[in-house]
């Protein structure tokens, strides 16, 4: 079919997503739930799982195949612009001079659900793997997709219920910064043996990478810096600005694709790498981000719906257990892994568990790296399915949990009047 005739197609399911996943959001921020929820929900609703199982003659309207290929690249592109603006908004240097605990909590956070994520795949690769895939790349796949914490959630979250700028609040947002970057490394490795034909091409990508991020914090950002602080504080040079920066978060993600990892990375990179507290830099990523999370994500989330097929676990009784023993891993991993460390500390044994709560939030980051495992072939479909609800389990016990141990908690904030991460990154609101 030629553009001109898929055109209407395209007009009408880039708004019944876009419309779904606000109507879901709305919803569940309604119960205090994070709206990634209702997102993440509604793009399940609108795949096979539900509405494909209901009636399969309206979704195959609403999104008839040719059109799937068109809103796959938007949505895409949303999520290069929201990867930008997670690398935009960490900021490592919160842990210079951190408390033992800070360190604590990091390393345990990443290292326990790492291993226990490890030794799940020994039985998984048999069972669950896709036929051709190596034993080392589907192991530190899984040990990855454990150990991930929704870093732009989890601030969302902590404006939420008032702890963004708490002690516990900035604990918690060092480590998941930290625990992210060092979640995407491992992640670009898994790319690079994935994508390489040879161990040597392997280390070669991984190599190319390491010079690529270096290149870019020490070349790239000081010339952003400089070009930044120059100019007219206009709206026309605010828009070079914008246009620069989706430039440069394409380019760097064509970049990393070249190399042999994914183009997320080279947006994430770009993000880490431009200058913050730039008021240009800002308004423009203030911009970016008005079309990207409302716009341009919901098409990502109805992509991953679409490849979300709950009722192909119904035919198996045992998909569930693993589905069971994926969630219990997860959660002993990385909630048990970061509340133990604060207990260990000396922190009480309330805030201890509301750090591990936190630090137990997936949400849109986990979707992310499924979705890369999915496209990569390290994970099959059924695989995929139970770790998506993983993901979507793990995210809604976050908000509730940390009400439940903070009860009674009055909280005050270090900089109340600070900007969150969650006013630039956080995805809907």
């Amino acid at each position: 079919m030629s553009a001109a005739e898929i055109m209407p197609a395209v007009l009408v399911a880039v708004p019944a997503a876009i419309l779904a996943c606000q109507a879901g959001a709305a919803l569940l921020r309604r119960f205090g739930q994070p709206p990634v929820i209702g997102e993440i929900a509604m793009g399940i609703v609108l795949g096979p799982s539900l509405l494909g199982w209901l009636w399969p003659e309206a979704q195959a309207w609403l999104f008839p195949e040719p059109v799937l290929p068109y809103t796959s690249v938007l949505g895409q592109i949303g999520l290069l612009g929201f990867m930008f603006l997670v690398g935009l908004e960490l900021d490592l240097g919160a842990l210079r001079g951190s408390s033992r605990t800070a360190v604590a909590v990091s390393q345990a956070g990443m290292l326990v659900p790492l291993c226990l994520g490890a030794l799940l795949a020994f039985p998984l690769y048999g069972r669950l793997a896709p036929d051709g895939v190596g034993f080392v790349p589907f192991t530190l796949f899984m040990a990855v997709a454990m150990s991930v914490t929704a870093f732009p959630v989890l601030a969302r979250i902590l404006v939420d219920r008032g702890l963004y700028g708490t002690p516990l609040g900035a604990l918690a947002m060092a480590c998941a910064a930290v625990d992210d970057v060092a979640a995407w490394c491992l992640l670009a490795l898994v790319v690079a043996l994935t994508a390489a034909g040879s161990p040597f091409d392997a280390l070669s990508a991984a190599g190319l990478t390491v010079a690529f991020g270096v290149a870019m914090v020490l070349v790239v950002r000081p010339l952003l810096a400089r070009w930044a602080a120059r100019g007219r504080a206009d709206r026309a040079n605010d828009g070079v600005v914008l246009v620069l920066l989706f430039s440069g978060l394409c380019l760097s993600a064509l970049a990393t694709d070249l190399i042999g990892v994914h183009t997320l990375f080279g947006a994430f990179l770009f993000g880490v790498a431009t200058p913050r507290g730039h008021r240009r830099v800002e308004a423009s990523a203030a911009r970016l981000r008005a079309v990207v999370v409302p716009v341009l994500l919901p098409l990502f989330f109805v992509h991953t719906g679409l490849s979300t097929e709950i009722g192909a676990l119904a035919a198996d009784p045992a998909q569930w257990l693993w589905t069971g023993a994926l969630l219990a891993v997860a959660v002993l991993g990385k909630w048990g892994g970061a509340a133990g460390a604060a207990r260990m500390c000396g922190r009480p044994w309330r805030e201890a568990m509301s750090i591990g709560a936190l630090m137990n939030c997936r949400g849109l980051t986990e979707l992310v790296v499924l979705t890369i495992g999915l496209e990569l072939g390290v994970i099959g479909p059924d695989l995929f399915t139970m770790l998506v609800l993983v993901a979507l389990i793990t995210t809604a016990l976050t908000a509730p949990a940390v009400s439940h141990f903070r009860r009674g908690k009055r909280q005050v904030a270090t900089e109340p009047a600070a900007r969150t991460p969650a006013d630039t990154a956080a995805p809907s609101g």
